[in-house]
């Protein structure tokens, strides 16, 4: 798809806008006559000197692109539940952090403030300067092993995202995204080295529907099945949004697709609560998200979770073994009440649970989430 966006960049439009930049990673750019293409993401834009890609933070200056680095607008430690990822060290602490900006449009965007900022221009977001090795010793001084990069689209801020990740190998963290998966087959490969996890969210199943948010439906299934075939540990969300994607052959049809890649990738159903510039929508219904649980469990799914509505939605939180369906992990909302498991294996028939269950030095603690400070 070539992408020539006319947004001129203007470092002075906010002052998160003019936030630390550094050139773009060599394998997310490729030259082409008088511009750049910047490959990052799906958009795969053409950007003409002075102008923005879609993303409005990635920008080709002095003949070259430069990408977000050196900042970040939001640094948490969370529970890796709250992700969501239930197959990764469950009941551990996950350092999170995330810049400014996306690559799509959605309307019931659900970190709006932070991913929207720079393409409404009417949202003022506080960052904080920092370097990769303090992000890395946050993670290493507060014992977490998982760092997620998060809130805002992190394909667009690859570049600094794989510098972090890199450091933190160092420190035996397991590296991921949360992701819409908007993504190329260069970023794929240029992110495998450094990371090992992707959750990607599969917010529709037509390519009406990704239009309607600024994207396209095939890149993102591409993701899924390229991730998963590079080795990345996947799971994928699909927030169930009334109107639209809530129907059941939308909702068969994701689950099929994911079952067709692989069975053993988790599926998490959650319910959309009002929100940005959906606030008048109606809320995801309990039984609106049993329906798209079930979906996956018809379609072959061996995993399927129902998030967003801890404690009413019985046993949907729950790891259940795959072959002899015994209780594996109990959950409430984003908290683990017990894990039977033992090295990622049934405690009753010994099946291997697919997942990344081992991390050494690991500290299962649940945690309440806090802010981290540098």
């Amino acid at each position: 798809m070539d992408m020539n966006d006319n947004s001129t960049h203007d470092s002075g439009v906010t002052k998160a806008l003019d936030a630390p930049v550094a050139p773009a990673a060599e394998a997310l750019v490729r030259q082409e006559d008088d511009g750049v293409r910047c490959v990052a993401c799906a958009h795969q834009c053409r950007i003409q000197p002075g102008h923005t890609g879609v993303c409005r933070v990635r920008f080709h200056k002095d003949g070259g692109l430069y990408a977000p680095d050196g900042y970040v607008a939001g640094l948490q430690i969370d529970p890796v539940e709250k992700k969501p990822f239930y197959h990764v060290l469950p009941g551990s602490d996950a350092l999170s952090f995330g810049m400014l900006g996306c690559n799509l449009q959605c309307r019931f965007c659900q970190n709006w403030i932070s991913s929207q900022l720079p393409r409404t221009r009417e949202q003022n977001a506080s960052i904080r300067a920092c370097t990769a090795d303090a992000i890395v010793a946050a993670a290493s001084d507060n014992d977490t092993p998982i760092m997620v990069s998060t809130y805002n689209e992190p394909l667009i801020t690859a570049d600094w995202a794989a510098r972090i990740f890199e450091k933190a190998s160092a420190h035996n963290i397991l590296c991921g995204f949360v992701s819409n998966g908007f993504a190329t087959q260069e970023t794929i490969r240029f992110l495998r080295p450094h990371m090992d996890l992707f959750n990607i969210d599969l917010k529709c199943f037509t390519d009406d529907g990704y239009r309607s948010l600024g994207g396209r439906l095939q890149p993102v299934l591409d993701s899924i099945a390229m991730a998963a075939e590079a080795g990345f540990w996947v799971e994928v969300v699909t927030l169930v949004v009334p109107g639209f994607n809530d129907g059941s052959a939308e909702l068969d049809g994701i689950a099929h697709f994911l079952a067709g890649v692989s069975r053993d990738i988790p599926w998490h159903v959650t319910a959309f609560h009002p929100t940005y510039k959906m606030t008048d929508n109606t809320p995801t219904t309990h039984d609106q998200l049993a329906r798209a649980h079930d979906a996956g469990k018809n379609a072959g799914l061996r995993y399927v979770y129902a998030g967003n509505m801890a404690g009413r939605i019985a046993n949907r939180e729950n790891t259940y073994c795959h072959h002899c369906n015994t209780l594996l992990i109990q959950r409430r909302g984003f908290h683990v009440l017990e894990n039977r498991m033992h090295n990622g294996t049934c405690p009753d028939c010994n099946t291997a649970i697919p997942g990344r269950w081992t991390r050494e030095g690991a500290s299962p603690d649940i945690s309440s989430g806090f802010v981290v400070s540098l």
